[in-house]
Parts: C-alpha cells; sequence; structure tokens
C-alpha cells in the first residue's frame, strides 16, 4: 500500500486514549493486523466484542525497508520495521502482540479456477459434503514453487441446479462447486513468515491484500451488483473483482505510485525524497484540472538552488503513468469478459488513491463509476483510519476477526519448536 506522507500523523488525543500500563482484555478478542507494504509496514490492532461489533485500539506505523513490489529482499530491514509498527501499536493498544495476520502480494501471485465434485450423503447436504467437494476442487497440480493461499468458492451446484451460494440442507445426490485458488510463491511466503517469526511473532494467516482492502472497504450489494477494488500501493497495483456476490478474478499489476515519484524526480531532475513530496503537495492526475498560472518550488541536486516551475508541467509527467496504470487495469477487466457486469463501478483504495484529480482520471479512462474506499464497519479510532491508507490493515483485522478461531497450521513458526512455542504463548 502507497504510503502518501512521509509517515500518516496519528493524532495525540487517540495515542493518550488507549497509552500506559497493559490493561485487562480478552487476549482471544484482540486481532491484530500487519500490512507489509513497499514503503509502509502498518500494524493495527482490534478488539472482537461479543456483538461481533469490531472496535480498533492501536495503530502503529513505520517506514517500510527490505520490502520491494510486495516481495521481501531483506529479512533484517522487513524485521526492524515490522518491530516498530508492532511496538507503536502495543503502546497505543496496551496489550501485547504475540500474532498477526499479515497481508501478502506481488507478481508471483496467481489465480486460477477450478471445480470440485462430492456425492451427497444422507441425501442432504452437510458440512462434510461441502468440505469435500473443495477437497477435490484444490487437488489440482500446481507447480512446485507455488503455495495455495486461498480456495474462495463461487458457486454450488446441487444435481443440474446451479447459482448455489449456500449449499447446507439442501436435497441431492451430487454436489459440484467451483472455486477461484489463489498461490503464492513458496520462498515468498516463508520469507515473510521468517521475517515475523525473528520479530517474535506468530502468523495465524496469510491473507492476500486485495481481499483484504475488499473485505473493508464493500458493502454486499456492490460485491452482488459487480464492482472492482483497484488498491494502489507503491510498488503493485492489486485488482479485485466481485460478480454476483463472489470473488471471480484477482491480479497483481506491475505499477504503483513509486513509478510516479520516479517520473517526477527524472522529469524535474530532483531528489527521489523531493519527488515524492512534490507528488503529495502538488501532483494531479489529469493536467486539464490545473490552472495554466500556478507554480510550484523544485529543488535541485548537487547544492544547485531551487527553480521555479509551472504546477502544469508536474501534471503532464504524471498523467501517462496513472494513464498506463487504468489502461492495464481496463484490459484485465475485458480479459475476465466481465465488463457489462460491473454495475457497481470501481473502488479505489490505497494511499495512491488520495493523489489529487485520481477519481477523476479513473473515470476518464475506465468509463464507469467510480468511488474512494475507506474501512466501513468498525468502532474505536474509527475517525483515525478513515482513509484508503489504512484499507488493507483493517480489512486484516476483520479477516482475523471471523476466523481466528481456526488457525491454519501451514502458517505455524515450523517444526517442534514453533509448535511447542505456539502452546506456550497460548497459555501464558
Amino acid at each position: 500500500m502507497q504510503l502518501t506522507s512521509q509517515l500518516p500523523t496519528i493524532p495525540t488525543s487517540a495515542v493518550c486514549r488507549y497509552r500506559g500500563c497493559i490493561v485487562a482484555k480478552k487476549p482471544n478478542n484482540i486481532i491484530v493486523g500487519l500490512d507489509l507494504g513497499t514503503t509502509k509496514v502498518c500494524a493495527i490492532v482490534g478488539e472482537a466484542k461479543d456483538d461481533g461489533q469490531v472496535d480498533i485500539i492501536g495503530i502503529g506505523i513505520s517506514p517500510s525497508h527490505g520490502l520491494k513490489k510486495g516481495v521481501v529482499v531483506n529479512i533484517d530491514s522487513t524485521v526492524e520495521s515490522i518491530k516498530k509498527a508492532v511496538k507503536e501499536a502495543e503502546l497505543m493498544a496496551g496489550v501485547q502482540i504475540n500474532s498477526v495476520y499479515v497481508g501478502i502480494s506481488g507478481d508471483h501471485i496467481k489465480g486460477l479456477k477450478s471445480q470440485g465434485v462430492a456425492a451427497i450423503k444422507n441425501r442432504e447436504v452437510g458440512s462434510a459434503d461441502v468440505a469435500r467437494a473443495i477437497d477435490t476442487a484444490r487437488s489440482i497440480d500446481i507447480p512446485g514453487t507455488q503455495q495455495i493461499l486461498h480456495v474462495l468458492p463461487q458457486e454450488f451446484i446441487i444435481d443440474d441446479q446451479d447459482g448455489i451460494k449456500e449449499p447446507h440442507g439442501m436435497s441431492g445426490t451430487r454436489l459440484d462447486v467451483k472455486v477461484h485458488i489463489i498461490t503464492g510463491a513458496v520462498t515468498a511466503i516463508q520469507n515473510i513468515i521468517k521475517s515475523c517469526s525473528r520479530a517474535g511473532l506468530h502468523v495465524n494467516d496469510l491473507v492476500l491484500q486485495p481481499l483484504a482492502s475488499s473485505r473493508a472497504v464493500l458493502t454486499s450489494e456492490e460485491q452482488e451488483l459487480g464492482v472492482v477494488v483497484v488498491d494502489i500501493g507503491g510498488g503493485t497495483t492489486d485488482m479485485a473483482l466481485f460478480r454476483e456476490g463472489s470473488l471471480f478474478y484477482t491480479g497483481v499489476l506491475p505499477v504503483g505510485g513509486n513509478h510516479v515519484t520516479n517520473d517526477i524526480a527524472i522529469g524535474l531532475r530532483t531528489p527521489q525524497s523531493e519527488a515524492e513530496k512534490i507528488k503529495i503537495r502538488h501532483g494531479c492526475a489529469l493536467a486539464s484540472l490545473v490552472k495554466h498560472e500556478e507554480t510550484i518550488e523544485v529543488p535541485s541536486v548537487g547544492g544547485r538552488p531551487p527553480r521555479l516551475l509551472s504546477r502544469q508541467i508536474l501534471c503532464e509527467i504524471i498523467e501517462p503513468r496513472v494513464a498506463e496504470l487504468f489502461e492495464i487495469v481496463q484490459q484485465r477487466i475485458k480479459s475476465t469478459a466481465s465488463e457489462d457486469m460491473i454495475a457497481s463501478g470501481v473502488v479505489l483504495t490505497g494511499g495512491t488513491a488520495l493523489l489529487e484529480g485520481m477519481q477523476d482520471a479513473a473515470e476518464k479512462y475506465l468509463g464507469m463509476p467510480i468511488r474512494r474506499g475507506t474501512p466501513r464497519n468498525i468502532g474505536g479510532l474509527q475517525d483515525v483510519v478513515n482513509s484508503p491508507i489504512y484499507a488493507t490493515g483493517v480489512g486484516l483485522v476483520l479477516h482475523g476477526a471471523e476466523n481466528h478461531q481456526a488457525v491454519p497450521a501451514r502458517f505455524a513458526a515450523g517444526g517442534i519448536m514453533g509448535r511447542i512455542w505456539k502452546a506456550v504463548s497460548d497459555f501464558i
């Protein structure tokens, strides 16, 4: 997820509200989402209430060092970034963090479709029948370098009746299921788990980042009518397309906010750090929205004095990269043959979605209704996380609140020592 300023500022009042000694909270009710981005690492602490509400009670952010395009390239640097973000979140929430739900992205992520079948025992669909059908669907040949992350049911078919979303309790003899399978590179997964483990954290689950973002920003009506989430991060842009209430397509695009920053640095001949500041303060995704007389001050390199340039020149550098991004998004949508089934349009999230004129540019190049997505249906520090920057982190917390009773063993710290440590930490 793209960093939209040097670091988002958390209001002092929010920190003071929760900072202090460790407070008495039920350990099982504390869920932590860890968003590992190219530009920032963000830890968000949520507390699951008995009524199903999730309150955000802590946030920690640190600059991301050691990740590139969603992939760990330096474990030691990644560990330090994780520790800083987690420590800050612990201080604000007043809890000790031992386990996390981690977002994963990168161009190593693959999506494919499969179908499974199972005979219905006792002529009525039960949980065991559904599990067997899904197990047969996931029994497909994938490269040894890939590992399954998610198996997401799209549709169930009982005998010849299709379009079933919830088959439990229905009568029939044969149960078919269509699923969307998401895989990731084994080495990328192992490096994320290793980084978290060295930071003293147990990984409860790895969640595809666009799925987490979608969980935070979408409504059930949008998913039913058809919608595309475009999460514009620093190194990559994640896509998730929903049709008829189910995930239909996922993709990772090789363009992100850092590409815009690089273009500015080269085009204006200014340092990378200054180019990021210029993008945030003065950038606009459409040059036509900027007045000709507007000017900006551009720092030079090598100790030379700053220069005064037209703001429109800056926006003419930004717009082609933004246009490239949305043209790729449009191509991906066309490849799914879903253009006429996306009545809800496109939801933009991620830090780069905050760039001025981004919604106008998306509408121009995609020709669909556009809105900016922020986390919804949460309590606690809702006003603090009300930004596209936090969509993935909040989505990870919401995912954890729904699934924290079942921790996948495949993401444990590893070996007998990992199981011993988990047993000890759970007991504590």
